[in-house]
């Protein structure tokens, strides 16, 4: 596989959500660090997206907005 994004996160599924049109996947990609992602359900089933699988959250943004309380 090989694509333009540059943040590529590895990881094991640990959670489907599904929904009427979306599921919600949630992916645990270091030791109390999970991301959630919102997919289709024909994507879930064409992946094979189950807990136990591995995956890889591929994240590509224009920008990251940061922010504190102080």
């Amino acid at each position: 596989m090989k694509l333009s994004a540059r943040n590529i996160l590895k990881g094991t599924v640990v959670k489907v959500t599904p929904g009427a049109i979306n599921s919600e996947v949630t992916m645990k990609v270091a030791d109390g660090i999970e991301v959630v992602a919102i997919v289709s359900k024909e994507s879930v089933e064409t992946l094979g997206l189950k807990p136990g699988s591995s995956a890889y959250a591929i994240i590509k943004a224009s920008s990251v907005i940061l922010g504190t309380d102080n």
